[in-house]
Parts: C-alpha cells; structure tokens; sequence
C-alpha cells in the first residue's frame, strides 16, 4: 500500500450518512485492507444475525444494550468492545435506539488459531 492508502480516519458522522444504504441496509462498509473489515453497524429489531466466517471486534459508539453470545446474555455500553470468535452465535437484545456499533472484521475463515 503506497500514498494516501496507507493511513485514514473514518469520522463517525461521515460514516453515519451512509446509512441506510440504498436497499436499506443499517451497515455501512469503510475500509477494507487484507483481512480486515471494518464497517458500522446502526442495528434494528430484531436483530437476527448468523454467526460470520471471520472473527469480529464489536465497540460500542453509543447507546447501549443486550450482546447474546455463546449461550451468554452481557450488558454493553458506549465504550465497550467486545469479542466474537468465527463461527460463534451472536446478536443485540434490548437495546436503545441509538446504539451505533462499529464492526471489524479480521483474519482466515474459520477464525484465528490460537495456540493454548
């Protein structure tokens, strides 16, 4: 990667205006670099997702809510970041209208091996 690639800022208020998508989508895609990523997430009710190829890093801009997650039910909040191997079933509950979440996107399908 040369020249104005090798580095950026993503504001959020930019990102922001980007949704919804023309289909309505409620995720934005912003950088992609190898494996990695990154988009932002306003999520609606319900909230159905299936578990990704990839492991993902979830902070939580703003607002709040419910991260249900490998059989676990975890309040987060603005500032949290949170954790979700490949493969694993996940999804937000009870949360505010303003939760914006940023979403990264990293490494193989399947996940990262990390050695125990």
């Amino acid at each position: 990667m040369t020249g104005p690639d090798r580095s950026r800022v993503i504001r959020l208020a930019e990102a922001r205006t980007r949704i919804p998508g023309p289909a309505g989508e409620h995720s934005a895609s912003l950088l992609r670099h190898g494996t990695l990523h990154v988009k932002l997430s306003l999520p609606v009710r319900p909230n159905v997702q299936t578990p990704h190829e990839q492991d993902e890093v979830y902070v939580i801009v703003r607002g709040k809510g419910m991260l249900v997650h490998d059989g676990k039910r975890e309040q987060c909040q603005a500032g949290d970041l949170m954790f979700v191997a490949a493969g694993t079933d996940h999804h937000f509950e009870d949360f505010t209208d303003d939760l914006a979440v940023w979403v990264v996107f990293f490494g193989p399908p399947g996940g990262e091996v990390v050695a125990e």
